[in-house]
Parts: C-alpha cells; sequence; structure tokens
C-alpha cells in the first residue's frame, strides 16, 4: 500500500493510510492472526459473514425493488467554525 505526502504534511498522510488499511481489512486481518484458530472456529466464522454478507445484499435489493423503505439518512454534524484569531500583536491590559 503506498500513500503520498505531500507539503511534509505526515499526519495526514498517516490519516489517508489508516482510513485505506480499515477500507481493505487489513485490521481486521491483524487482529485475527494474533492467536491460533482451530479449524471449527474458521468455518464456523467463515459461514457466519457469508450469512452477514447475504443479508446485506438481499436488504439492499429488497430496498432498490422499493419492497422495503430506505432507513433515514443521518445528518452529518456541523463543522465547528474558527474562531476569530488574536494575532495583532496587543496583549490584553489589565488593570
Amino acid at each position: 500500500m503506498q500513500v503520498i505526502v505531500r507539503d511534509n504534511n505526515i499526519d495526514q498522510a498517516l490519516r489517508v493510510l489508516k482510513k485505506r488499511m480499515q477500507r481493505e481489512g487489513i485490521f481486521r486481518e491483524m487482529k485475527r492472526r494474533r492467536s491460533y484458530e482451530k479449524p471449527s472456529e474458521k468455518k464456523t466464522r467463515e459461514k457466519s459473514e457469508a450469512v452477514r454478507r447475504a443479508r446485506k445484499l438481499a436488504r439492499k435489493q429488497a430496498i432498490r425493488e422499493g419492497l422495503i423503505p430506505a432507513p433515514p439518512k443521518r445528518e452529518p454534524p456541523p463543522r465547528k467554525q474558527a474562531l476569530p484569531s488574536t494575532t495583532s500583536g496587543a496583549r490584553p491590559v489589565s488593570t
């Protein structure tokens, strides 16, 4: 996986890298490989994941066909307003 660092902005590059790793499922894979997983547990987990995927696809298909209503969309939280900067160099005078 490759991320381009622009203007020496490492923080932004790290955020992008983490987001890509999350999307690809690398963190989930690392967590799963921390300890040994018995073949029977693996089989059970994979079966439940397949069921979850099938239900999700069926739900999306039903929404597309109009059989069930689409869930209400959440509004994004309001963005924070930047405070006016007081970088004029003048210090407040205390009396």
